[in-house]
């Protein structure tokens, strides 16, 4: 994304441009501070149609913040605090008037500048929370929460270490507290923060509370439709493709699958002009009958090539224990084989499902120069091919870019598939990789993606999986006893990906699905269901 880094002649006349296309005259700016969450913050402005740049915290001043005059600002979270490591910020904004909205670590920087307490908490906060609201009558949270007895509370997304504790000065009011947040909401004059994520999908009425910020804090006038965003992407496919060639990665998926039905608008069903690569190896065990299927209906312009590469990945995965080391070994065999699939079709450019998801997981997203954390690294991202990338989906996290596959045709039955990490099983999979650890992992998350099926629980869950660890357990199967592996099922329930909560399955099912994965799965002798969500824990295992 293109991000502002200063008040220069060029960059005024760009926004100056924007402006003009948008029939505006406001902006509001975000200084993105490395959250995995920051082009929510983004998404949700943009619903609301008013015009958001990004500002790199390290670069721009407050003199660029005067020289554009922004209706309101918002600042991130980040990974970084204010103690240890804390993010380059030109204090002397926070001093403007300007409203801002300070979101975790956004809210602990003006907290800490106009002299409030930030500690270390002893006790963090991480998931959902129930934050009482102490003021609801404040612009900020007008509107928010359900009452319960004298307050109205509101469940939140926390995913922080430090919090605020205490401030002196006459006008800091506390807007709302959570069991281990004295201060989990406050406003000091025109400054505002909360200790929660309100751009998260599991933070209640977070929508609103962008809402009131744009409209009742900053007193926002004017704004715009979206622009439809599928005709927008084709458009842009169509304009840099040309005449030319297209190889895609094509995985069973929704996210590639979306990318396929904007390529077919873009080269207008035309023949020859796209083939679709299929990787077999690591994949689901439905996932080839899925892309067969779409190939057969599209068969008049795809041209679908399947690769079976599962000698190569165990190769590549042999004697490698970590998960983020198995990542990088699968990376290396995606890019070969799709480097050697360029080169036999000739093709001019490569297509892939990438999300924004996929970008900020793996330490990128928003162009900042205030540090991110990797959390995993993806196997479609930033791979260097010999030919440009085609990633239209890169400003779109899940459940949107579904909404964009509705709008260009594409099958329900493949946007409605739970999604699945590009490594595939391996991330699955504990410890080495093997051919066996690899079809027990297949199998078992065959019986439970079935079993789901059956039980009419499979589109209640956002996504579930099974993985092979490598605890093992004793066993009594017949009259004998012996060892056997431990199984880890897990469900969640999301919208983006960026946050989940764990699924609620009843314990009756849960245990039929046990008892049908030990009774065919020789290799398994007990199985556990994991109850974390998204944070603390990741969705897939590694």
């Amino acid at each position: 994304m293109k991000t502002f880094r200063g008040a220069t002649p060029q960059a005024m006349a760009d926004l100056a441009a924007e402006k003009r296309v948008r029939l505006t005259n406001e902006v509001f700016m975000l200084f993105g501070l490395g959250s995995q969450f920051d082009h929510l913050i983004l998404r949700a402005l943009a619903k609301l149609g008013v015009f958001c740049i990004v500002a790199d915290p390290a670069k721009v001043t407050m003199v660029d913040v005067c020289a554009v005059q922004p209706t309101g600002i918002i600042l991130s979270g980040g990974p970084a605090s204010v103690h240890a490591e804390p993010p380059p910020f030109d204090d002397q904004i926070f001093d403007l008037g300007i409203p801002i909205l300070g979101i975790c670590l956004g809210f602990q920087m003006w907290a800490r500048h106009i002299g409030a307490k930030v500690v270390a908490a002893e006790r963090r906060e991480f998931g959902q929370h129930e934050l009482e609201i102490v003021q609801n009558r404040d612009n900020l949270l007008t509107g928010c929460g359900s009452l319960r007895g004298s307050h109205s509370v509101l469940r939140v997304l926390q995913n922080h270490g430090d919090r605020v504790e205490q401030c002196s000065k006459a006008d800091f009011q506390v807007l709302g507290r959570t069991e281990n947040a004295p201060i989990a909401a406050a406003r000091f004059k025109h400054l505002y923060g909360v200790q929660f994520h309100p751009e998260v999908h599991h933070t209640e009425d977070g929508q609103k509370i962008f809402h009131n910020f744009v409209f009742r804090v900053c007193r926002a006038q004017q704004f715009f439709p979206a622009a439809e965003q599928a005709e927008l992407r084709v458009a842009q496919l169509r304009q840099q493709i040309g005449n030319k060639r297209v190889l895609l990665a094509l995985s069973g998926g929704s996210d590639s699958a979306v990318v396929l039905y904007l390529l077919k608008r873009a080269v207008d069903s035309e023949p020859y002009r796209v083939r679709a690569v299929y990787i077999k190896g690591i994949d689901r065990p439905d996932d080839l009958a899925h892309v067969q299927d779409v190939a057969a209906r599209e068969q008049v312009w795809l041209d679908l090539r399947v690769v079976d590469a599962t000698g190569q990945f165990l190769l590549a995965l042999k004697n490698i224990q970590g998960m983020a080391d198995k990542r990088i070994a699968v990376r290396g065999v995606y890019k070969e084989i799709l480097e050697e699939e360029i080169r036999t079709y000739q093709a001019d450019f490569i297509a892939q499902g990438t999300l924004i998801t996929d970008l900020t997981e793996s330490g990128l997203g928003l162009d900042s120069t205030a540090r991110k954390a990797q959390i995993k690294l993806h196997h479609n991202v930033n791979l260097g091919f010999s030919v440009p990338e085609l990633t239209p989906l890169d400003r779109h996290v899940k459940d949107n870019a579904r909404d964009l596959g509705r709008e260009i045709g594409a099958p329900e039955t493949l946007l409605v598939r739970h999604p699945f990490p590009g490594p595939g099983m391996v991330v699955r999979v504990e410890g080495e990789v093997t051919p066996e650890k690899l079809a027990i992992a297949q199998k078992v998350d065959d019986i439970f993606i079935q079993a789901l099926r059956e039980a009419g629980l499979y589109q209640e869950v956002w996504q579930a999986g099974a993985v092979v660890t490598q605890s093992v357990c004793t066993h009594t199967k017949g009259d004998d006893s012996g060892m056997g592996r431990v199984v880890a099922l897990w469900a969640v329930n999301s919208v983006d990906g960026f946050t989940a909560t764990p699924a609620r399955l009843s314990y009756d099912f849960l245990e039929a699905v046990a008892q049908k994965i030990t009774n065919n799965v020789r290799e398994v002798s007990s199985v556990v269901y994991r109850i974390s969500g998204k944070p603390p824990a990741t969705i897939e295992w590694g």
